[in-house]
């Protein structure tokens, strides 16, 4: 079938995968209400994939929908299903899914998602199309994620209140942000948080070169935050605090924010893009433009085809904000 040749929706099923974000209640609600004002059936497969190996579809209408948009996780519970990767479960999966006559898959998530839902279309099952959902804000081919905006404003929260503290004590924080492959998330609140430092996995920078820095003589603060990304090994903070305590005399305390960063009731411009983003996936569904994703290009959400799995997450590229932040922050 051409991927842009409209065809006749019918059925079809919403699922959340992977790790959850803030915004994808928005999402589902978006999608679900599109495709039942288009006279489409709409069924959840629960707790990501796994429904599918289940075997498991629940119908949602508009009343399932209610009180759900300022919700913080997903009502569609998630879950990352290694099974599905599995060419047999897959084509189990594929079975099923023909066997309920449906028509089309939205699948809301990262790149795992939607790497998993590519390989399901290319083995013959339904056409599919992703919003790409993480606060890592890290997926190839699209300028935001929804839930970044949620994340970043609970970190800055965060950040925040450590600053009183910090400033009360005359101490220095060093505060763990999650981003494992990018560190978008660490440069935007370390910017908008004041921090002295900003470590991102795009700029690494050693515990020789950072003690040479905290002890410029030029350095005058009393306290300071550094905003540091988990990186490939989250926790390891703390044996940076240490090193720099043998390095510099300097003691770092540290805070490691974890899963805090997921939760809570998404922003309004987390809302906002993710509302758009369910209605514009089922009119790609409608459109027969499928096997891509919603993604936002200036500003505007278009069709993108789905990240190539061989490649790495998108990175920050453009070092200019950790050098403004520098002088400002000096």
């Amino acid at each position: 079938m051409n991927s842009m040749q409209p065809f006749t929706m019918k059925k079809i099923v919403i699922l959340t995968s992977g790790g959850d974000s803030p915004g994808m209640n928005a999402a589902v609600r978006a999608a679900v209400r599109t495709a039942l004002t288009n006279g489409i059936e709409v069924y959840a497969s629960c707790s990501g994939y796994q429904g599918l190996v289940a075997e498991e579809l629940i119908p949602l209408d508009t009343v399932a929908m209610a009180n759900c948009i300022q919700l913080g996780g997903t009502i569609l519970k998630t879950d990352r299903c290694l099974d599905f990767f599995e060419p047999r479960i897959r084509e189990r999966c594929r079975d099923f899914l023909k066997e309920q006559e449906i028509d089309g898959l939205v699948v809301i998530g990262g790149d795992g998602s939607f790497r998993g839902a590519a390989l399901l279309q290319t083995a013959g099952g339904p056409p599919v199309v992703g919003i790409p959902a993480t606060i890592d804000n890290d997926i190839e081919g699209t300028e935001y994620t929804v839930g970044f905006d949620t994340a970043r404003n609970t970190v800055l929260d965060a950040i925040d209140k450590i600053r009183d503290t910090a400033s009360s004590h005359n101490r220095n924080f060093m505060v763990e942000v999650m981003g494992r492959r990018s560190g978008f998330l660490a440069l935007d609140v370390g910017i908008a948080g004041g921090a002295e430092y900003i470590l991102i996995p795009e700029a690494p920078m050693t515990a020789d070169e950072l003690a040479a820095r905290i002890l410029d003589p030029s350095r005058k603060k009393l306290s300071s935050i550094m905003v540091v990304a988990e990186g490939e090994h989250p926790g390891h903070t703390l044996e940076l605090a240490k090193q720099l305590r043998e390095k510099t005399g300097v003691i770092y305390r540290v805070c490691i924010l974890g899963h805090t960063q997921r939760g809570g009731s998404p922003s309004a411009l987390d809302r906002k893009i993710a509302s758009l983003m369910g209605a514009k996936a089922i009119q790609m569904l409608i459109a027969g433009e499928h096997n891509k994703m919603v993604a936002v290009i200036n500003d505007r959400l278009v069709p993108m085809g789905f990240p190539n799995p061989d490649h790495a997450a998108r990175k920050v590229t453009d070092r200019t904000l950790l050098e403004i932040n520098e002088m400002i922050c000096k």
